[in-house]
């Protein structure tokens, strides 16, 4: 599976007419998952294989009740984690970015299917772990990545993670923002004395004085 494949999968709005008559309506099934309490019919909700994509009604009424599922806190914390890893649809991962438990947003902000505004919206979390998942997201935008850089708040180890954009990873990325991100990391006062003499080397000679003014 693949985000391309899902921006419109699920529509929890209405009535979804499969040709089985096996199936309930779906907004009665929506709102019955939306609402139940009974943690097992929600955790084999969760856990309950998709379809396949040919049979296009079945696959857009089981992504639908997914959200469902995603959005019911009554659905077991280990399956709500499950979701977030796995699943590539925007619907269900929204849900999921604003769950009350930590560990469920993180598991969003890492999930490389994101939408780069999704995990852009991660990385002004209110908990640091989950911005920091956030910001090490391929998905994450320069202009996130460069705030990243600059927020006070984040960590040693994900501004040393930051410091290696444009050259030990992602190779080629675009040369002047990935040095505005390398910049960025060397004035943050959290950067480490490792990072920052690494980041003297560096191959701009903005990153370098940067760097520089910082081991002074």
């Amino acid at each position: 599976m693949n985000s391309n494949d899902s921006d419109d999968s699920a529509d929890s709005g209405g009535d979804d007419d499969t040709g089985d008559g096996n199936f309930e309506p779906l907004t009665d099934t929506y709102e019955e998952l939306r609402h139940t309490e009974d943690s097992a019919e929600l955790s084999a909700a969760a856990r309950k294989p998709l379809p396949p994509k040919a049979n296009q009604a079945a696959f857009s009424r089981a992504t639908a009740l997914l959200e469902a599922v995603a959005g019911n806190q009554h659905t077991p914390l280990e399956d709500r984690i499950f979701l977030a890893e796995t699943m590539p649809f925007p619907n269900i991962l929204v849900k999921l970015s604003e769950d009350g438990n930590d560990d469920v947003r993180k598991a969003v902000a890492a999930n490389t299917a994101d939408k780069n505004w999704l995990v852009g919206r991660l990385t002004k979390d209110k908990v640091g772990k989950v911005r920091e998942a956030a910001l090490r997201n391929p998905q994450t935008s320069w202009k996130m990545r460069l705030e990243g850089a600059q927020n006070p708040e984040t960590t040693a180890d994900t501004l040393d993670f930051l410091s290696k954009l444009g050259v030990e990873s992602e190779p080629d990325a675009p040369t002047i923002l990935s040095a505005m991100v390398r910049r960025a990391v060397a004035l943050n006062p959290n950067c480490s004395q490792a990072t920052l003499a690494r980041l003297a080397e560096d191959a701009s000679t903005d990153v370098q004085h940067a760097a520089a003014s910082r081991m002074g």
